[in-house]
């Protein structure tokens, strides 16, 4: 019996590092690839939107707040709640998350490969993206009309694009920082009620 169960297991952790070395090969390929078709002006643009995000993630649940105070608008006051709890419960999650993981940069594990910035930390998952898609699935669900929907996930999707093309995630990290970001803003929807 212990013998089956030993073998469960070894089986189990042979076929997680398989899958696991499989998504690191698909990751740092995807990478190259969009590393191979940089342009300066796409650079300025990237670089731009990642150094933004924090002043967006802030700037939006600010400004609903100020609009519900100066309009006396208690729905708006509440959905600036809503917008930077979301945004701020899915930043500690993402922290939590990277010092469980502690995944490293692909610009550290790959030492060949040419990333344009040099974030600090660990990769997984992408606190850009996941701030970022927390905060425009929020604003979405909380103002659900297409002039605030596609503004608002079109700007995470530039800045969850950005971590690739600077070179400081894997596609898996944005992908799952994303996801984080979402689940965490509809976890966080009581706060509207």
């Amino acid at each position: 019996m212990l013998k089956s169960h030993l073998t469960l297991l070894l089986l189990a952790f042979c076929t997680s590092l398989q899958a696991q070395t499989r998504l690191d090969s698909i990751d740092i390929r995807m990478l190259d690839n969009i590393a191979n078709t940089r342009t300066d002006a796409q650079t300025k643009f990237y670089k731009f939107a990642a150094k933004a995000n924090t002043y967006v993630n802030i700037a939006v649940p600010a400004g609903l707040l100020i609009g519900g105070i100066a309009s006396d608008n208690r729905d708006m006051r509440s959905n600036a709640l809503y917008v930077a709890s979301s945004t701020a419960t899915t930043a500690l999650l993402n922290a939590g998350l990277k010092l469980i993981f502690k995944r490293p940069r692909p610009f550290r594990r790959y030492s060949w490969f040419t990333a344009l910035a040099r974030n600090g930390g660990y990769s997984f998952p992408s606190g850009h993206s996941s701030s970022t898609f927390s905060n425009a699935m929020a604003v979405s669900h909380a103002y659900p009309k297409w002039y605030v929907i596609a503004p608002s996930f079109l700007w995470a999707g530039a800045v969850s694009y950005s971590r690739l093309y600077l070179g400081v995630h894997n596609p898996s990290d944005v992908a799952a920082g994303a996801l984080l970001g979402v689940g965490t803003a509809y976890g966080m929807d009581f706060l509207r009620k």
